[in-house]
């Protein structure tokens, strides 16, 4: 079920570019705004980004520097233990 939508007060110089816009995707002006709409509340809130990631994130045990520093030694003793020749 559709419902209708009035926008009131659009600056003329806006319509006519959505107009536009609509002509050039071969589009009416309602169409292209119904997919405007639609893209629009397909995109997740900067909210539920955050909220998302924030259930997915895992506690460090180490800082960065940490974990540098121990891939930093790791590789040192690598390099130290190749035989030279």
């Amino acid at each position: 079920m559709s419902s209708l939508l009035q926008i009131r007060d659009v600056p003329e110089e806006a319509r006519r570019a959505l107009k536009a816009r609509a002509a050039a995707r071969g589009q009416s002006l309602n169409g292209y705004l119904l997919d405007l709409i639609d893209r629009e509340v397909a995109r997740p809130t900067v909210a539920d980004v955050l909220d998302r990631a924030a259930q997915r994130a895992e506690q460090a045990t180490a800082s960065a520097a940490d974990v540098v520093a121990a891939a930093r030694a790791e590789r040192d003793q690598q390099l130290m233990s190749r035989p030279r020749g």
